[in-house]
């Protein structure tokens, strides 16, 4: 769930003041979808067939529209299932905020101020709607737009009016940028993709389900979730998430639509999470990890919405 920062009248108001964009009587819940066909290659024999099965098999009887992405750069996994289709973004754009600022300042060969790293760290750590939207105003569209274009995310759409959370993402672009922040390129800096992953550890502990659920022990978690509901498609809920250690660097991406609750969302992704992390460590053990499972509607920073006009 997320805010997507600007206000409209009424009701409507209230419920962005939530944080949230309730589904209406006339939301009717989607019949489950058929088994989806998930396209896997790997260099590693049987891995790919095994893994698309499981994924599949996950998925099968869900409700949730789903879109995976997968990639290992250990055994030269990929992973697909409508990796090009397009979701609202909720709060996993912050992510890309984020990486922009970094990548501006690097163009500008000067060092993050105290009241970006601030608000950086408040967009990823706690999901803070109001720090996003200062990012944003602060960056504006036509920058997060040229990022998006070196960074290969051809797929992303930035919101319009302001609208960060109407950002229409790609499991596909989300994988590029999981992929940037975790190896060294030419668009973000040693030092950036440091920081970026700083932030994504050290995610507050009721915001760290989805793509983290089977983690086995040793691998370092890197998070960004995102969530809100409105009247068509119902709730969205994200996650994306990068996985290293000495012997692992994967990603994981999995985005959801047209679920009845949060939680039908949060249970997609985490039955992907859990194969996937199963099937690349397939000798590790689980033991002593343990993901939050969120309630109904977790809570997420959110500044009071005025009633009229534009959230500032």
């Amino acid at each position: 769930m997320t805010s997507i920062h600007r206000t409209r009248r009424g009701a409507l108001c209230t419920a962005l003041a939530l944080g949230v964009l309730l589904p209406t009587a006339a939301t009717a819940t989607p019949a489950a979808a058929a088994t989806p066909a998930v396209t896997c290659t790997s260099g590693t024999a049987g891995l790919a067939t095994k893994l698309s099965q499981d994924i599949a098999a996950a998925l099968k009887g869900r409700a949730s529209t789903t879109a995976v992405a997968v990639y290992d750069r250990t055994t030269k996994t990929h992973c697909e299932l409508r990796a090009t289709q397009k979701f609202d973004s909720a709060s996993i754009v912050k992510t890309t905020v984020v990486a922009t600022l970094l990548w501006d300042a690097g163009k500008q060969k000067r060092r993050l101020t105290q009241r970006e790293i601030d608000l950086s760290t408040a967009a990823i750590t706690t999901s803070d709607n109001a720090a996003t939207s200062a990012l944003w105003k602060q960056l504006g569209v036509a920058k997060i737009s040229a990022f998006l274009q070196t960074a290969g995310m051809t797929q992303t759409v930035p919101g319009s009016g302001g609208y960060w959370g109407l950002t229409q993402v790609t499991a596909r672009d989300q994988r590029k940028l999981l992929g940037l922040l975790t190896n060294q390129n030419g668009v973000l800096s040693d030092s950036a993709r440091a920081f970026v992953q700083s932030l994504m550890r050290r995610v507050i502990s009721s915001q760290r389900w989805g793509t983290p659920a089977g983690t086995p022990s040793g691998v370092t978690v890197h998070v960004k979730n995102g969530w809100l509901s409105r009247a068509t498609h119902g709730w969205r809920v994200h996650s994306i998430g990068a996985f290293t250690s000495d012997k692992a660097n994967y990603s994981i991406t999995v985005l959801t639509h047209d679920n009845a609750t949060m939680n039908d969302g949060v249970n997609t992704i985490q039955a992907v999470a859990r194969v996937v992390h199963r099937d690349l460590n397939p000798t590790a053990s689980t033991t002593g990890r343990s993901f939050f499972t969120p309630p109904a509607v977790p809570h997420e920073v959110m500044p009071p919405v005025p009633e009229t006009g534009p959230a500032s």
